[in-house]
């Protein structure tokens, strides 16, 4: 059986979660704290990071959330997220690019930075400056995903997609460290609502990360 190694709150390791649960891959979940810098893990990517999932009997190692998706894009039929034509693809691929990279780098992050690592790794308090200018940034994200809602009936076009998923991901991370103010986005709000009633979604939001408890609502999947 595949063994995926993440953290709770790593997006990218919830990303694969999401992509494995719409395709029915069955997979061991292992914990891996980022920070504690395992010589073992470290064998299996140099890199240090998450995700990495591993299938000991076929003696296969996947590194990096994009490869593992493409890798089951192209070895498993049931539930295409990279599909429709060659322009629907690109679209699909541009926008998890942008969830990935740009949404991290400026939003998911920070906020990791300032709420998760400050407070569990460091003991440490959040910048507040910081975690404004966090904010004022999420909240353009937003405005560009309530535009893409008013004119699509998902994030990359007709069709549930992968970039629905990297979203998602990121978004929760976000929403578990208390950091979304829906306000004024209703299209983006009404979107992950749904994607939070999704089955694949129910097991993130059972996750829990010892001493940062989510807010209530986050568990919640109409809030």
């Amino acid at each position: 059986m595949w063994q995926l190694y993440h953290f709770p709150l790593c997006p990218f390791s919830r990303k694969v979660r999401l992509a494995l649960g719409e395709k029915g891959i069955a997979y061991d979940l292992l914990r891996e704290n980022p920070w504690e810098g395992r010589e073992e893990f470290f064998a299996l990517n140099p890199t240090g990071k998450t995700p990495v999932l591993r299938h000991s009997e076929k003696d296969v190692v996947l590194i990096d959330s994009q490869a593992i998706c493409e890798y089951f894009e192209e070895t498993v039929d049931k539930t295409p997220l990279i599909l429709g034509t060659a322009a629907n693809r690109a679209e699909i691929r541009r926008l998890t690019a942008l969830f990935d990279e740009s949404f991290f780098a400026d939003v998911t992050n920070p906020i990791l930075q300032e709420k998760m690592k400050k407070r569990i790794i460091y003991r440490a308090a959040p910048d507040s400056g910081l975690l404004r200018e966090t904010i004022r940034l999420l909240h353009e994200h937003l405005d560009y995903m309530d535009w893409l809602i008013d004119n699509r009936r998902w994030l990359a076009g007709a069709q549930l997609s992968l970039a629905d998923f990297a979203a998602a991901a990121q978004i929760s991370v976000v929403d578990y460290l208390g950091g979304v103010d829906w306000r004024g986005h209703e299209g983006a709000h009404g979107w992950y609502r749904v994607m939070k009633s999704r089955p694949s979604f129910r097991p993130l939001l059972l996750d829990k990360m010892e001493g940062l408890p989510p807010p209530r609502h986050y568990s919640d999947v109409n809030a």
